[in-house]
């Protein structure tokens, strides 16, 4: 199950809407014959690649996959049935499939006389598919909030200069990360200020995440970086969702980036945007990357999140603090607290944890 979860990390960002899936095929003895994981949409699911290779190998053998197999049929068939087909005798599964559409795979398979275990390595399973695990939930992208900052909290200089303030080290991290996501959205102050790109590079990836510009007034210029043909860039005004106040209205947009097959979403700022986001609770992890350099002075990393007083402030499990380069990655999830500051109209008081199956 351990090498079934390392190519379901492998393909993170290349198969949504579809979750990244690992399948392992055992022989009769036991023995491994053949991997595979889930392909880009419209190519066979982990489990499908895995029986081709392993061809007769796999009657009478074990498939150990990450997700329940899927019980239904879309640009491909069935999972469920396609180990029946191959005289698969038993089937481990770490996490049963949240998704309706897809799930039953298991009950299939048991009344076809194949034995089936679930919930080996659930928690690791889990950890990966994550993203995808809580998109289905919530019907909107897993959102993670990257920043990058001095020790003192500033995202730029009192002139304005922010490049670079982390190292080059922390850069090539965030690149590695771009290129797990589905879509890389940012402000309009970002795409003025910087001139962003917004683009995977310095990878060993052809990906090329959807860019999303929330830009409320349609000010970003014709000549933008952000609207070359790097990668598709989609610039969204209060027209598009309008919120009643003049601005994109979030909870729209997030869900309507879902409708698009958004599952794993990168918000890279700036400030307002962020404690927009922060606001309506649509941030599920933040990322900081935070650089030994003190300014004293200058744009703060995140401006109002609606908290007014420390009663009301946004805490975070820190789940991760890694050294990159001279910089430190810290890795956490927002715990939103109960109240108004943080409850948009009809929202839950609590965040629900993303399905898993331990």
């Amino acid at each position: 199950m351990r090498r079934a979860i390392v190519l379901s990390a492998e393909g993170l960002g290349t198969t949504s809407p579809n979750p990244s899936v690992g399948c392992v095929i055992l022989d009769v003895a036991g023995r491994p014959v053949a991997s595979g994981r889930t392909s880009p949409p419209g190519g066979p699911h982990a489990e499908r690649v895995a029986l081709r290779e392993a061809g007769e190998a796999a009657r009478g053998g074990t498939a150990v996959v990450t997700l329940e197999p899927c019980d239904h049929t879309g640009r491909t068939g069935p999972c469920a049935q396609a180990l029946i087909d191959a005289g698969v005798a038993r089937v481990v599964v770490a996490l049963a499939d949240p998704d309706p559409v897809a799930a039953g795979g298991a009950d299939t398979l048991r009344a076809a006389g194949v034995d089936v275990e679930t919930g080996v390595c659930a928690t690791e399973a889990g950890e990966v598919l994550a993203p995808w695990l809580t998109a289905i939930a919530r019907g909107r992208p897993y959102l993670v909030w990257k920043y990058a900052a001095t020790l003192d909290g500033r995202s730029a200089a009192a002139d304005g200069t922010s490049k670079w303030i982390t190292s080059a080290e922390a850069r090539a991290d965030v690149h590695a990360l771009r290129g797990r996501v589905d879509a890389i959205i940012a402000g309009i102050g970002t795409i003025l200020v910087d001139d962003a790109r917004l683009t995977v590079r310095g990878t060993p990836t052809d990906r090329r995440p959807l860019r999303v510009v929330v830009d409320s007034a349609g000010r970003t210029p014709v000549d933008a970086r952000v609207r070359d043909d790097a990668a598709p860039t989609w610039l969204v005004t209060a027209a598009d969702f309008p919120d009643g106040t003049g601005r994109v209205d979030l909870p729209a947009l997030a869900k309507a980036l879902y409708e698009r097959g958004v599952r794993y979403a990168l918000l890279e700022g700036g400030p307002t945007l962020a404690g927009a986001f922060l606001r309506q609770r649509l941030v599920d992890r933040v990322v900081g990357y935070v650089a030994p350099v003190l300014l004293g002075a200058g744009t703060a990393a995140l401006a109002d999140a609606g908290v007014g007083t420390l009663a009301e402030a946004i805490d975070l499990d820190l789940t991760d603090v890694t050294r990159i380069g001279p910089d430190l990655r810290l890795t956490g999830t927002p715990r939103y607290r109960p109240g108004p500051a943080h409850t948009p109209p009809g929202a839950p008081t609590a965040a629900p944890e993303p399905l898993r199956k331990d």
